[in-house]
């Protein structure tokens, strides 16, 4: 599948390829939305491997344009929503939502490119909003699967508890074995009574080269990219 990205600012990363692995292994159907799509690449490998009606949302015009382009290319139909997540009304509920949202926290040195800075920083998409939100369209025992920085896990956990949500299923992500997780691959469901699982975790990089899961991972994605100007 081809990819088409901007020849400068934010592109996707394997944060997203990982995620779209994590969320294979629950055969998301259905109504699907996903939140913060960019050029529209995890929007488009669920609605290319899965039997789902995809939606996506995004904020930034100029991802927008390519995520239509990237639509278009692979013939996939899908329906984008330009706006602020927080904000947009939605004419349906959904029965799984997913994102690679912005996680990078207030501490951290900030890019002086504004798509990038809108793409990594919390601010634009606050987790807790960003919960409630999904909460309110998703369908009863709708699922929510998403990344974030492993480091801030007890907020994750306290903030999805708020609003009803439990985690079923997590996974950390560390990039070498010796190494802490710098991410984890959540799914949680809406009114849920089930205890976590922790899933095995994936490591990276291994002897200085992806790790034999990872090159998996990639080439079951089958993503090529191409930067280009629109």
């Amino acid at each position: 599948m081809v990819i088409y990205q901007p020849l400068s600012g934010y592109c996707f990363n394997s944060d997203t390829i990982f995620l779209y692995d994590f969320i294979s292994r629950f055969n998301p159907s259905g109504e699907v939305l996903d939140v913060g799509t960019g050029t529209g690449i995890l929007a488009l490998l669920i609605k290319r491997d899965f039997d789902a009606d995809v939606s996506a949302v995004e904020m930034q015009e100029e991802f927008v344009k390519y995520a239509k382009i990237n639509s278009q290319a692979q013939n996939a139909g899908l329906h984008i929503y330009f706006g602020n997540f927080l904000h947009l009304i939605f004419d349906k509920k959904f029965d799984f939502v997913v994102s690679n949202p912005p996680f990078y926290h207030k501490d951290v040195i900030r890019s002086t490119n504004k798509m990038v800075d809108m793409a990594r920083y919390s601010g634009y998409l606050p987790l807790e909003e960003f919960i409630k939100k999904v909460n309110s369209i998703l369908k009863p025992r709708g699922g929510f699967l998403f990344c974030y920085d492993a480091k801030q896990i007890q907020l994750i956990a306290s903030s999805l508890e708020r609003y009803k949500f439990k985690i079923e299923y997590q996974r950390f992500i560390h990039p070498k074995k010796e190494k802490e997780a710098s991410l984890v691959m959540i799914y949680a469901k809406k009114g849920s009574k089930s205890l976590c699982k922790t899933l095995p975790p994936l490591i990276v990089f291994e002897n200085g080269r992806y790790s034999k899961e990872s090159e998996k991972i990639f080439k079951k994605a089958g993503v090529h990219s191409i930067k280009c100007k629109i």
